[in-house]
């Protein structure tokens, strides 16, 4: 064959740092920032999500973060990207943890969530299923990032940030200042300076009575009028920044859910079962009680068919990805085929944890799950197939949510979805085997737990292991990091929870957690046969309807309905200022340089406030939990000051981007994919 038609050999890629350069990679303070951070961003994630039933994707900030705090050290590019991986895992294992840690309380598999009897179990859940997720990466680790099929759009935008470590200084002032400036705001409203929220009473007609209508409905005993509560959005920087980074599509979609909560459902039942409800009143109780009556029927008959619709929801989920999925489980023992049969690797950015370590440490790990299930179910037997459930599907489920992380990027992995399915796989194994109480419920939601947190991790991890690839860090080392993130997240995440518990309860108004509800609403449905089965179903049904009218995500429309309506009216106000910015971005002709830094600047401002509320959260519910009491500037707090404040939030979020578009000739910074 001529040298002419030789077929064109395929360039090896080249990171940003060479493979053959020395650099300051794995160093002691670029895994204590990695530390500190990981634990930071956990705990803040951790209480967003509890309250308002989403997360958000930890890698960019940890990334400016760490770029600025290393960049006053003389830090290098490779102590970055350590930093940065270490310091977004706590995210994920947050995600893992809030979904299902208070399933167990919810569920009544654990009576009280105190460190003595609650602790150690929430840390070898969250230990076992990171620790797992990182190994099955490994595994997987060389022949997924190589994929060429798979873009990994957050990961290169993370890559570019760190490459563009110019804008590191500015992008950083941003972040911290609307941090101090979010946990500000909401200190000012814990101590009563203005009202935070008011919730208005409507009344149509005589409600309360019980008056004939007329010959459409024959029982005398039928009230004449309807009512509801209606609540103003929640003065949170928290609530207003998760609806300006998902946008003004997804935060209507999730109000609307609470519109028809509170503006159909609520009424609508009052109207019908208000004679009913009037004989636990006393005759002269007034509307404020017959408010309450809404909240009581929100909570046990809305919130009901709220959880069927989110099980429709994640199952739409998964069936829209189906191709991905199925592709993600071939491909899952494919990739695993290959990297068993690939050669040692002599490179730096090649080099992994070596295989012995890696399934000597499946093994310690799958022995932990069986004495780990064997304590939920009581039973050796029981434990042993847990865990064989629990091994099976949290390895093909963490190669799906790492396919899908290299799709779609992790902020859109249905990491809940996922869990679903071994929740429900789980659940009708306990009743086959005959486990059953609250042992088969506690074993169920252990699965749920491991997979959760291993699927959510292997997501994570992967992403940032691609990140690596592109500068030229070693995976073996980002492994290491990240698994000392691991043990860190794991011994410091159950203390927000226990703190916010404490302070609230999982399932008040305050603290909702909504996929926890489901999680715990399934297992105890499936295994002890007692779940409102009549109110799902309606939800179910409802779920269906979604999906023929289109609906683009019935699981955030079933949410909105299951959280309380300011925290979803806060968000849907969070996405309409987005809308604005947006708007007033482009009436002024910027160009595509200056679009770009104003999108960064938006999401720094609002991960900022998101990060500075739930920081500053966390110490308000300490106080309040462990009862040592604020000062109260205003007995009853001002509504007027209130909005006041609301307004303020409002100019900053729309000023902040604006004010940074920059000069024309300035390059373009790389854009925040969240």
């Amino acid at each position: 064959m001529s040298p002419v038609n030789a077929p064109e050999v395929p360039k090896k890629f080249q990171p940003y740092v060479p493979e053959h350069m020395e650099m300051r990679e794995f160093t002691f303070r670029a895994l204590l920032i990695g530390l500190v951070m990981t634990t930071i961003l956990g705990s803040a994630n951790a209480y967003l999500g509890l309250r308002a039933g989403m997360t958000i994707a930890a890698t960019y900030p940890a990334a400016v973060i760490g770029m600025a705090l290393l960049k006053l050290m003389k830090g290098s590019l490779l102590e970055e990207n350590i930093a940065r991986t270490v310091g977004s895992i706590g995210e994920s294992v947050a995600a893992g943890a809030i979904f299902t840690l208070p399933a167990f309380v919810l569920s009544g598999a654990w009576p009280v969530f105190s460190v003595h009897e609650a602790y150690w179990k929430s840390v070898a859940l969250m230990a076992v299923g990171g620790t797992l997720g990182i190994l099955f990466v490994t595994l997987l680790r060389r022949v997924m990032v190589e994929d060429p099929e798979l873009p990994f759009p957050e990961s290169v935008a993370a890559s570019e940030i760190h490459k563009a470590g110019q804008q590191g200084s500015k992008a950083a002032k941003i972040l911290f200042a609307n941090m101090g400036f979010g946990a500000l705001m909401y200190f000012l409203g814990s101590i009563k300076l203005f009202n935070i929220s008011r919730d208005v009473i409507f009344r149509v007609g005589n409600f309360g009575q019980t008056l004939k209508l007329g010959r459409a409905i024959n029982s005398p005993n039928v009230a004449t009028g309807a009512m509801t509560t209606f609540s103003a959005p929640a003065v949170s920087p928290a609530y207003l920044g998760v609806g300006y980074i998902i946008g003004p599509r997804l935060a209507s979609l999730n109000f609307a859910g609470g519109v028809v909560a509170w503006g159909l459902l609520v009424p609508l039942l009052l109207f019908f079962l208000g004679p009913q409800l009037r004989t636990g009143l006393p005759a002269d109780a007034g509307i404020e009680a017959w408010g309450g009556l809404a909240t009581a029927v929100w909570f046990s008959i809305v919130r009901p068919i709220a959880v069927g619709g989110m099980m429709v929801g994640a199952g739409f989920t998964l069936f829209r990805m189906r191709r991905s999925l199925w592709l993600g489980m071939k491909r899952a023992v494919a990739d695993l085929k290959k990297s068993a049969a690939a050669h040692a690797a002599t490179s730096r950015v090649d080099r992994d944890l070596n295989g012995k370590v890696v399934f000597t440490g499946l093994g310690v790990v799958f022995v932990c799950m069986v004495l780990l299930y064997a304590y939920f179910t009581g039973m050796l037997g029981g434990g042993a197939v847990a865990a064989l459930v629990m091994i099976v599907l949290g390895f093909f489920f963490a190669a799906v949510s790492g396919n899908l992380v290299g799709m779609i990027g992790s902020s859109n992995n249905p990491v809940s979805g996922l869990t679903l399915c071994t929740l429900i796989i789980a659940a009708l194994l306990m009743v086959s085997i005959g486990v059953s109480g609250m042992s088969g419920v506690s074993a169920v939601l252990g699965v749920a737990a491991v997979v959760c947190v291993s699927s959510a991790v292997a997501g994570e991890m992967l992403q940032d292991l691609k990140v690596g690839h592109i500068l030229g860090g070693t995976p073996a080392k980002m492994q290491i990091g990240d698994l000392f993130g691991i043990v860190a997240a794991s011994l410091v995440l159950f203390f927000p929870l226990l703190v916010l518990n404490k302070a609230y309860g999982f399932g008040s108004r305050e603290l909702p957690a909504p996929q926890a509800g489901l999680m715990a609403s399934l297992a105890q449905g499936i295994v002890n046969h007692n779940m409102a089965w009549p109110l799902v179903i309606v939800g179910i049904l409802m779920g269906f309807a979604l999906i023929m009218i289109e609906v683009k995500s019935p699981m955030l429309f079933a949410v909105g309905m299951y959280l309380p309506l300011e925290t979803t009216f806060a968000i849907f106000v969070g996405g309409i200022i987005r809308w604005a910015t947006d708007k007033l971005r482009d009436r002024r002709g910027l160009n595509d340089a200056q679009k770009a830094r104003v999108e960064n600047a938006g999401v720094l401002t609002a991960s900022g406030l998101i990060a500075g509320e739930a920081l500053c959260g966390l110490v308000v519910a300490g106080f309040r939990g462990f009862q040592k009491p604020l000062p109260v500037i205003f007995a009853n707090p001002s509504d007027i000051l209130g909005g006041l404040a609301f307004i303020v939030l409002i100019v900053v979020m729309i000023r902040v981007p604006l004010a940074n578009a920059g000069h024309p000739d300035e390059p373009a910074p790389p854009t925040a994919i969240m």
